[in-house]
């Protein structure tokens, strides 16, 4: 039964599923023994290869040298304040007993394969947010109003479990920006059901980070201004929070301090931009190793070049993307006058691009971008000819 509205439409009814710990659940699977140990998924190999009976002859933390990162970890090595994107040497301070895993994307993308099937036989208006997460329309699906929403998530949940042996956790809001707080409140394996009126209860407590779009240096000067948490950010003037943070941005922190949000489940997205990048097994100089930087700026435009063509696609903004020795990053952009999926093309705008950042230290990674994607059908099609003038 759909609960309606006092205008008499169903009461909107927003999902966010999100994995628990997902490619370190996908291991978990393959390597049961690991359950209830610190492991940590990043770059490195497992000793002998293929499924070894004894946890000890893992490889560890402990011994990693290099300069990967954290992808993901387990609830056990999270207590140990290990978490993604976090340099794999600093982990291995925090942890070094953890088990280290080597990333399987292949193995990953499987069972995200899987559990979205399980969730369309559900619900069929599924926002694809990424390979670990989704959100769901609960408005007019069978079951999605009832307890606002649980039942629905439970029997979702229910059937992820059966078909992948994996756990998520979801979030039921009235739009989309509460539904992704409330899928972290509980996990793992939780539900989390939130009205309008539970704001002040289980939304202001958060820190103001934990709105997706508030990052590190926003969330700094939030607390340089003293404010720490949603309720607070909620509780300033929205003119004042404009003076500090901009015209949109600060108008928009505070929108979401209250919750407001009607962006709708998008089924199908167009991509705005595609990438590669590389970070290097060492630091490369501009002019020191301008030979290899040359040979792999190339490969990354011709790579990109391919996956435009792929994929049917033509951009007209071409950036470059470094990272140096001191982790500080630089962005620079290059607008052309045609649309292109040419490797040429793309690298002789990337190279103009180039040319505007600084070169002085040494690189630890190097990306390229084009953005301002249109599909080449779009561009084949003939532009629709002007009204005639009735003067």
């Amino acid at each position: 039964m759909i609960s309606p509205s006092a205008s008499g439409e169903p009461v909107r009814r927003i999902a966010h599923l999100d994995m628990d710990a997902f490619f370190a659940s996908a291991e978990l699977l393959r390597y049961p023994q690991l359950r209830g140990l610190p492991v940590v998924i990043g770059g490195s190999r497992v000793h002998g290869g293929g499924t070894v009976p004894d946890p000890a002859h893992f490889a560890r933390l402990a011994e990693y040298v290099g300069r990967g990162v954290v992808t993901t970890a387990t609830y056990e090595a999270r207590a140990f304040g290990v978490h993604s994107a976090m340099s794999l040497m600093q982990a291995a301070q925090r942890c070094p007993q953890a088990i280290l895993l080597p990333v399987d994307f292949a193995r990953y993308r499987d069972y995200s394969h899987r559990f979205k099937e399980v969730i369309a036989q559900f619900a069929p208006q599924i926002e694809d947010r990424g390979i670990d997460e989704v959100f769901i329309d609960f408005t007019d699906a069978p079951g999605g109003q009832e307890q606002g929403g649980r039942a629905l998530a439970a029997r979702i949940q229910a059937a992820i479990a059966a078909a992948t042996g994996l756990s998520c956790s979801i979030g039921v809001a009235p739009n989309k920006l509460l539904a992704k707080l409330a899928s972290e409140l509980h996990k793992p394996n939780g539900i989390t059901i939130l009205y309008e009126s539970d704001l002040g209860a289980k939304i202001w407590p958060l820190p103001a980070r934990r709105i997706n779009g508030i990052g590190p240096k926003s969330g700094a000067r939030l607390e340089q201004l003293g404010i720490r948490t949603i309720g607070e950010l909620a509780a300033a003037e929205r003119g004042w929070l404009a003076q500090h943070f901009g015209p949109n941005h600060g108008p928009w922190m505070y929108a979401c301090a209250w919750g407001w949000d009607d962006a709708p489940v998008l089924t199908h997205s167009e991509p705005v931009s595609m990438s590669r990048e590389t970070t290097f097994e060492r630091d490369l100089h501009a002019v020191r190793d301008r030979a290899a930087l040359s040979v792999v700026f190339g490969e990354l435009c011709t790579h990109l070049a391919q996956d435009l063509s792929t994929r049917g696609y033509v951009g007209r903004t071409i950036g470059i993307k470094l990272r140096y020795d001191n982790f500080q990053r630089a962005t620079r952009d290059q607008t052309i006058a045609e649309y292109t999926d040419d490797a040429a093309v793309i690298r002789r705008a990337a190279g103009l691009a180039l040319r505007r950042a600084s070169l002085e230290r040494p690189l630890r990674l190097l990306g390229v971008k084009v953005a301002g994607l249109i599909t080449r059908e779009t561009l084949a099609r003939p532009a629709a000819a002007p009204e005639r003038s009735l003067f």
